[in-house]
């Protein structure tokens, strides 16, 4: 018999005005899918390490890419935590360059023994829908695995792209769990703009609307 998770009943649970709940779907990868090797960027898009004591560069392309999807993890954090984790020799950070202009992240987290965990992956509006994504996640599970490592996990969200579950499965990974985040909205609390994703609704509570 299928057992119910007591911390979260059957049915509707309210969230509250002034927060977000979303449901993230975790995915795993247990091998290396045979047969791939990273495909070929067009020029003069390239992959290359980012100076990831930079927070302020890091952090304007987390919001480039991010803030229509809600990212807001990274905003929230302090200088000192967030220095530390880009700052440990555990956590690689890549970006994908178009020319001089960044339009794409990959964060690789290796600081739990034998796996990593692909921490942040995206890219720019304006470099989505032209395979760009397809190559960067190729660089991404080369990258992993080239690590001694047995798993490679990522987890995705309904606030993200709706095409990220999908592309996430078709490149080799595989769903194993359920979970609800319940978070305050960061356009309420003044880490993303009030306009950042207008498919989201803004619901304030009464001291936001005051």
């Amino acid at each position: 018999m299928l057992e119910l998770n007591p911390l979260l009943p059957p049915g509707y649970s309210p969230v509250g005005p002034g927060r977000l709940a979303t449901v993230v779907t975790c995915l795993e990868m247990k091998s290396r899918p045979r047969g791939r090797s990273p495909r070929s960027l067009p020029p003069p898009y390239e992959v290359s390490p980012f100076d990831q004591s930079d927070l302020t560069a890091y952090r304007t392309l987390f919001r480039k890419i991010g803030e229509n999807w809600l990212w807001y993890s990274r905003l929230v954090m302090s200088d000192e935590k967030l220095l530390g984790i880009l700052d440990d020799p555990l956590v690689e950070v890549f970006v994908l360059r178009d020319g001089d202009e960044d339009v794409g992240l990959l964060e690789l987290d290796f600081r739990e023994g034998g796996e990593c965990e692909l921490a942040f992956f995206g890219l720019a509006p304006n470099a989505i829908g032209k395979g760009l994504g397809r190559a960067l996640m190729e660089c991404a599970i080369a990258f992993a695995w080239a690590k001694p490592i047995g798993r490679m996990w990522v987890h995705t969200c309904t606030f993200d792209h709706p095409s990220a579950l999908a592309f996430y499965i078709r490149s080799g990974f595989q769903p194993y769990e359920f979970q609800v985040e319940v978070q305050p909205d960061p356009r309420l609390t003044g880490h993303l703009p009030r306009g950042a994703a207008p498919h989201i609704p803004l619901i304030e509570g009464p001291e936001s609307a005051a």
